[in-house]
């Protein structure tokens, strides 16, 4: 018998277009020699453009599928994506106080690559108060990070300050902008930064924030420390979005996996 892969619970939406979501959470596990074990949060009416209705799965639904995962399979790490109601968040914390140290990576999925929302405002409040307590790290982009911080207007590092006494690491992504450099910076609790800056990559992509956290998650699961974890995956989601491909009629959607994967 082959030793087994490290098994990441995700508990994310699914997209359709398989830029994001679920789909995107299984690709970048395999990418990092991981196994993906998939619940699903909520269904999506999207593509590549935006994201046009959503539907979040009833919680015994949605407990009885991760419960299934963790009485079989040694869970390593979680992953969340969408949630899209504060029910949701109150399913993860019942599921997280079974899986007592094990590393959580938190991507608050508010708004889709379109622009369109996945969740009410008081979804990201929750988050805030309640889930980043049981969190290891949180991913959000500056405008997540903003609703989080119910900052509209601020920088991230004024985000950071609101949000770091409810979480340990928090790692906010940059490239909304128009700098030629995309500026990505891991706050920690005890005052250190971390920055990590990569060239800017022309268009828009799909199911980039997917990437990164999945990818941390995968990597934290198979023992990376974290501040190495989080470089590897920045560093692996910057080659996904420059081998990305246009499939439909908006975003790009990142290239997780190299085109002789099958092979």
């Amino acid at each position: 018998m082959t030793h087994s892969r490290p098994v990441v619970l995700c508990l994310s939406g699914h997209d359709p277009s398989g830029g994001a979501g679920l789909q995107a959470d299984i690709e970048a596990l395999l990418a990092q020699g991981c196994h993906a074990a998939p619940t699903v949060t909520a269904l999506t009416v999207q593509d590549t453009v935006d994201v046009a209705d959503f539907r979040v799965l009833d919680r015994d639904w949605v407990l009885a599928q991760a419960r299934a995962v963790i009485a079989d399979l040694p869970v390593a790490a979680v992953k969340l994506g969408m949630l899209g109601s504060t029910e949701m968040v109150d399913t993860v914390l019942e599921l997280m106080s079974q899986l007592p140290g094990v590393p959580l990576v938190c991507d608050p999925v508010l708004r889709a690559g379109g622009g369109g929302a996945l969740g009410k405002d008081e979804v990201g409040y929750a988050m805030r108060e309640r889930l980043f307590a049981v969190s290891t790290i949180a991913t959000p982009n500056l405008p997540e990070a903003r609703i989080l911080a119910e900052l509209p207007d601020g920088t991230a590092d004024e985000c950071a300050e609101k949000l770091l006494p409810h979480i340990d690491y928090l790692l906010i992504t940059g490239g909304h902008g128009d700098e030629r450099e995309v500026h990505n910076r891991l706050y920690c609790r005890d005052g250190s930064r971390h920055d990590f800056t990569c060239p800017r990559l022309p268009g828009s992509y799909h199911g980039s924030g997917c990437t990164l956290a999945s990818t941390l998650a995968g990597r934290l699961a198979l023992g990376e420390e974290l501040v190495s974890a989080v470089k590897s995956a920045l560093d692996y989601t910057w080659r996904t979005l420059r081998d990305a491909e246009q499939p439909g009629r908006g975003q790009y959607i990142p290239r997780r996996l190299p085109l002789d994967f099958a092979q």
